[in-house]
Formats: structure tokens, C-alpha cells, sequence
């Protein structure tokens, strides 16, 4: 079975494997195998994840895992792939009766057809039916986030054109070099990151420890975190946050649209990391706009989307209300 898609980008296909209390799956992009793995134990007391990579490397993941649902999760989280970088996700199913005898593209009313077919199967197609389920919500969760910041008068775009990632790049690379070129930049950076002791800035807890290679990212002084898998290529999908102009309202707008995203993602096991260098240079906030967005939108913020890892970072400093907040609150507020 294949889970019907709204909108694609040709990378990698996932195809599941659900029994009674294990998931096997397997991702496969172009011709070769990117990752397998198996989940074990899933709604007993200690569930058991095996993920593997191509070069024989491998992580194991030991802990509770209530049920398929939570499960389907889990493997996406290690997958690191958001649902856009997936062409399709195919579905082993163990009995499709008289009536699914091919491969069949999932709709919602072949959906409820299979769901008829549980007593065939009562053990195996629960599990079956809950990895489609759960794997059509993460082909809408894209879309959804594109809805959020619709609503608050931005736009979100993702992008997945041919080439944009490649423009992407070169314009943070070229507004990273115009920081280097700073007098001061880095001895700013230094000063509000990487610390031990403070309740401001970044903390050193949630800074890489090693970083191979710039990327997508700022500079940071070392951190504390190891890197889960270094080497790999970045899997998260990358999205412009826009407006139609540049006005302050629109800044506002955008700013609530980032909320709107960053909240929605959150509920759903996603992890989002805005990046903004490019955007504080002029020439490359230009080159983006002219470039990767071809004039037709403002762009105020880039969002790196991806899953988020099953441990969960340290919680970073907040500060009280009243010093976030410009101006009095009023009474009626």
C-alpha cells in the first residue's frame, strides 16, 4: 500500500512493516539502501529500537513505547526526514482479502476498506492500519504548517524546487563571510553563547560540541552536545517565512506566523531551528528574495524543519514576562 501525497519532493521512499508489537522499515533514496531498522516490544515495558545505517553503523534506543502511534514516531524521529523529503511511504499489509490484490494508492476511501478487514487479522491489522493512519498525518503536517502562518498573514514556502537548497547555501555562506569580515562579530557571538552560569544567552548545554563543516549554521562557540550521527547529510526541510512587504506590520505578522509554526510543529514531534544570518545582511537577504523566491515574496526569516531526537535537549533560560514585554500592560489586557 502507498500513502497518497499532496506534495512531493523525489528523495526517498519508506516502506513499513507493522506486526502485532514490532515495525520494521526500511528508507531507501535513488538506488541504494539510506537506512533499516526494527522496533521490538512495543507496549511492554522496555520496547527496543535497532536503527541502521548504510555504512553498517548502528544505534540502539531502549525505552517505553505505549503503542504503534508512539512507535511510528519514534522511527521517524531517528529517520530524521520530514514529510517532505519523502516521495512515498509504502505499507506491508498482512491480508488485503479479494479486494486488495495489487499495489493500491491509500485514499480515504480505500482507508476505511481496509479498516473492514480487521477480522481477518485481528493481531496484525490494527498495527497495519495505525502505521497508515499516522503516516498520512505526517504527509499532512507540511501543509498544516503552511496553514498556521497563513493565518496570521504570512506565508510560508517550503523549498523544494530544484536547486533552491543549493541557493539557500550559497547565500549563508556568503552572509557568514561577511560576518567573518566584521571587526567584532565573533567577539559579540562569544559573549551571549556558549555560557555555563548565566540565565541569558545560549547555554553551552545546548551547543554542538564539534562541528564538521559550516552548513546551514551560525558559528557557536563549543557546546556540550554530541553529535547523534555526524557525517550524515542534513535531512530537515528547509521554508522561507514571508511577507508580502516589508513594513513593520508585516514584521509583526511574521513574527506571529513563527509562533503559530513553532508551536504547531512542536505538538506534533517536530523540531524547527530558525535561522536567520542570511538575513541580516543586506546582499544575501536580497539574493534570497531575487534568487530563491524570484521577487515574489519578502523573505523574513529561514526555518530548518526536521524530527525531532527521541532525548530531548536541556530547557534553555527563560526570562520573567515583564522583561520581554516593551510598554506597560494595560488593565484591559
Amino acid at each position: 500500500m502507498t500513502t497518497a501525497r499532496t506534495r512531493t519532493r523525489p528523495r526517498a521512499v519508506l516502506v513499513l512493516n507493522a506486526g502485532s508489537s514490532t515495525i520494521k522499515y526500511r528508507l531507501d533514496g535513488g538506488d541504494r539502501m539510506l537506512a533499516s531498522g526494527l522496533l521490538e516490544r512495543i507496549g511492554e515495558d522496555g520496547a527496543r529500537l535497532v536503527h541502521r545505517l548504510a555504512d553498517g553503523d548502528e544505534r540502539v534506543v531502549e525505552r517505553p513505547v505505549a503503542d504503534h502511534a508512539e512507535g511510528f514516531r519514534l522511527l521517524f524521529a531517528e529517520l530524521g526526514h520530514p514529510a517532505d523529503a519523502l516521495l512515498a511511504v509504502g505499507h506491508r499489509i498482512v491480508h488485503g482479502g479479494d479486494r486488495f490484490t495489487n499495489p493500491t494508492l491509500v485514499d480515504d476511501a480505500v482507508f476505511t476498506e481496509l479498516e473492514a478487514l480487521t477480522p481477518l487479522a485481528p493481531l496484525h491489522y490494527p498495527a497495519g492500519t495505525r502505521g497508515i493512519e499516522v503516516a498520512r498525518e505526517v504527509a499532512r503536517l507540511v501543509d498544516e504548517l503552511v496553514e498556521r502562518a497563513a493565518e496570521q498573514g504570512a506565508t510560508l514556502r517550503p523549498m523544494t524546487a530544484a536547486g533552491a537548497r543549493a541557493r539557500i547555501e550559497r547565500a549563508v555562506t556568503a552572509a557568514a563571510a561577511a560576518h567573518d569580515a566584521l571587526p567584532g562579530y565573533h567577539t559579540e557571538t562569544v559573549l551571549w553563547s556558549g555560557r555555563t552560569a548565566s540565565d541569558d544567552g545560549v547555554p553551552a548545554a545546548n551547543l554542538l560540541r564539534r562541528v564538521e563543516g559550516r552548513g546551514l549554521d551560525r558559528v557557536f562557540p563549543p557546546g556540550a552536545v554530541e553529535q547523534r550521527e555526524p557525517g550524515l547529510t542534513d535531512g530537515g526541510l528547509l521554508a522561507v517565512l514571508g511577507t508580502a512587504s516589508d513594513d513593520r506590520l508585516s514584521q509583526l505578522r511574521a513574527g506571529e506566523a513563527l509562533s503559530a509554526v513553532v508551536l504547531h510543529a512542536t505538538r506534533a514531534g517536530l523540531a524547527t531551528c530558525p535561522l536567520s544570518e542570511v538575513l541580516e545582511i543586506e546582499e544575501t537577504r536580497t539574493a534570497l528574495r531575487d534568487e530563491v523566491l524570484e521577487g515574489t515574496l519578502t523573505p523574513q526569516l529561514l526555518v530548518r524543519i526536521g524530527w525531532a531526537p527521541p532525548e530531548p535537549l536541556p530547557a534553555t533560560p527563560r526570562l520573567p514576562v515583564d522583561a520581554t514585554i516593551d510598554g506597560p500592560l494595560s488593565e484591559e489586557r
